[in-house]
């Protein structure tokens, strides 16, 4: 039986839905559909245009690949734009979660596609007791301020249980770090941090000052309570109640500041977070123990992220709600949806893509109007996604992309990319610099790359396109066209035998060979309204009126895959105690292709 999140949840809210929403009993309200979780995309349809870009992979057996260090659990990532560069921040343990021991790491990146080998920034610290040495992990819900004075500072937590001390330095705009300063001391922890001194102490005037504004701002020290947990007598401290976790904080129009906690939980502040509303918990807010993220948007609306799941052992899809107002959301809108097998088993290491951040309000604002977010994979990869503004979900016109206008390398407007590093997915001069063409290249073990194209929903459409494998003997290519649930009406793929074959399942309804290094002409005639397709290659049929894979009403995306649909993992994969992925670390002979000319009628 399937697990649906149904709009029957809307009777356990009944009473709390009465209330009119943006006051303390409801900061926010959001109209959710149903979500399908079984299946990692919740069967959303894509917000047009997202780019998915793998930041970092991890490498336990070639580290020279990864960060040096080889060390698998890597999560809780955040993100800022400073000195024309996006700067990355994540935590890592050598194998799972709240194992010591732990440091945090930093990779920038000029347009947030190319990232530099992440570096150290807080190295792991071994701290005498009586009992004798004893290991910190790194843990904290704020990575970064750009403050008044335009220093960047680079911030993280030590600490065990709890916290001890939360340590600061400065990002230099030769892209060095200045040395690491104690900027706050948990007032429940008995330890210190001899090593490092406190933040006044340091010569640079101009770094205390910003130190010191961070100190004064109330909206972002509201993310420091987690680390030191109910310890504070000072008050330094302004939300009521229990502790809530991890808030992300913006501003709706009429200037209140709305924060979203773990869980569901959110509450408003009227005076730039010196005092807040007793938090609630959102029941319209479905969603797990991951992180919720909000912020407004580049054209003046709104947007929360999250994982709109049960709570349960998974954290997928990832997917996006928007509002005018930052008080409704609706229009629930997919962000990524892949969930690739856990290639390093670790503690607490949930599947899916989680702990999503963005910019924080005054850490940098990149050009352009796109909404960057950055989340894990697994607890294992670091992922960041680029959301074209205004985020949309349909598209009006027909498609004819040559793709020789396009930068390579750079945005290719109206489609969908997830790109792991081992799978690039991008416009290249091929055949020549002139008529270029959207290369897929994988060497992925474990993973694939993926380019979507969304088309006007129909229910009858023609497809051409053309397509070149570099080899007939390695690697696959699966496309398959959708409708807006996902339903794969049409399964077709070139296989690593020089085949290429109409699928219904594993079934092969229909084939023919196909040779490395040629183009080939593709057609796919789809109707809905009769439930066949036709296909031909280089104008020759392959199959004639052959029933949908999957029953779809309408049609409104195709999908150019380098590897096998999956809807594993499940909840069932979920155990901490199983073995590593075979040969993790290691590539496997690239297979590469090229697509041109798609057209879409």
């Amino acid at each position: 039986m399937k697990r649906i999140l149904s709009l029957t949840l809307a009777l356990s809210v009944a009473a709390f839905s009465a209330a009119e929403p943006g006051g303390p009993d409801e900061p926010v309200r959001v109209d959710a559909p149903p979500i399908d979780l079984d299946v990692h995309d919740g069967r959303l349809r894509p917000a047009i245009g997202v780019e998915n870009i793998q930041v970092f992979r991890a490498n336990r057996t070639r580290p020279d690949t990864a960060e040096n260090t080889g060390w698998t659990y890597n999560h809780a990532p955040m993100l800022a734009y400073w000195n024309d560069r996006f700067y990355l921040q994540y935590l890592s343990n050598p194998f799972g979660e709240v194992l010591p021991p732990g440091q945090t790491l930093v990779t920038t990146s000029r347009d947030g596609r190319t990232w530099e080998m992440p570096m150290v920034v807080f190295p792991f610290y071994w701290l005498r007791t009586p009992r004798g040495p004893k290991v910190l992990i790194m843990h904290q819900r704020m990575g970064f301020y750009v403050a008044p004075n335009d220093r960047l500072l680079v911030v993280a937590s030590y600490g065990y249980e709890p916290g001890i001390a939360r340590v600061v330095r400065n990002a230099n705009m030769d892209g060095s770090y200045g040395p690491i300063f104690v900027i706050r001391r948990n007032p429940g922890s008995q330890a210190e941090l001899s090593r490092y001194p406190f933040y006044t102490d340091s010569s640079d005037r101009e770094f205390v000052a910003a130190c010191d504004a961070l100190l004064a701002d109330k909206l972002k020290t509201t993310q420091w309570r987690e680390e030191e947990e109910d310890y504070d007598t000072t008050g330094f401290f302004t939300v009521p109640g229990p502790m809530r976790k991890a808030p992300s904080i913006y501003h709706r129009k009429d200037g209140t500041a709305v924060a979203l906690f773990k869980e569901a939980w959110a509450a408003i502040s009227k005076d730039e977070g010196k005092s807040w509303s007793m938090p609630v918990r959102v029941p319209t807010i479905i969603t797990d123990g991951a992180k919720t993220w909000g912020q407004r948007t580049d054209d003046g609306r709104y947007a929360m992220v999250y994982n709109p799941a049960d709570f349960g052992s998974h954290r997928w899809p990832l997917a996006i709600v928007t509002g005018d107002d930052g008080v409704v959301f609706s229009n629930m809108l997919l962000i990524n949806g892949e969930v690739p097998p856990r290639r390093y088993q670790g503690g607490g290491k949930v599947f899916g893509m989680q702990y999503v951040r963005g910019i924080s309000e005054g850490n940098g604002d990149p050009p352009g109007t796109d909404l960057w977010l950055v989340y894990s994979s697994n607890k294992e990869d670091i992922w960041i996604s680029r959301v074209p503004v205004p985020i949309r979900d349909r598209v009006d016109a027909p498609v004819s992309d040559s793709f020789d206008a396009l930068e390579v390398g750079g945005r290719i407007p109206d489609w969908n990319i997830y790109r792991p590093r081992w799978a690039q997915v991008g416009i290249t001069a091929f055949p020549n610099p002139r008529n270029k063409s959207l290369q897929l290249e994988d060497r992925e073990p474990h993973d694939y790359g993926k380019a979507v194209r969304v088309f006007p929903e129909t229910k009858s459409v023609r497809i051409t396109c053309r397509i070149l494998a570099r080899q007939s003997d390695t690697g696959r290519l699966e496309i398959d066209v959708m409708d807006g649930a996902g339903n794969r009406a049409v399964q077709l793929r070139f296989d690593d035998k020089g085949m290429l074959s109409a699928l219904h399942g594993e079934t092969s309804l229909g084939e023919a060979s196909y040779r490395a290094d040629r183009w080939y002409q593709l057609g796919i005639n789809a109707d809905a309204t009769r439930g066949e397709y036709e296909l031909t290659l280089d104008g020759q049929p392959i199959v004639r009126q052959v029933e949908f894979a999957e029953p779809a009403a309408s049609l409104e995306r195709i999908e150019f895959r380098t590897g096998a649909y999956r809807i594993q993992p499940t909840r069932e994969h979920d155990r901490s105690d199983g073995e590593d992925l075979p040969d993790p670390g290691d590539p496997v002979p690239t297979a590469g292709f090229y697509l041109d000319d798609v057209v879409i009628r």
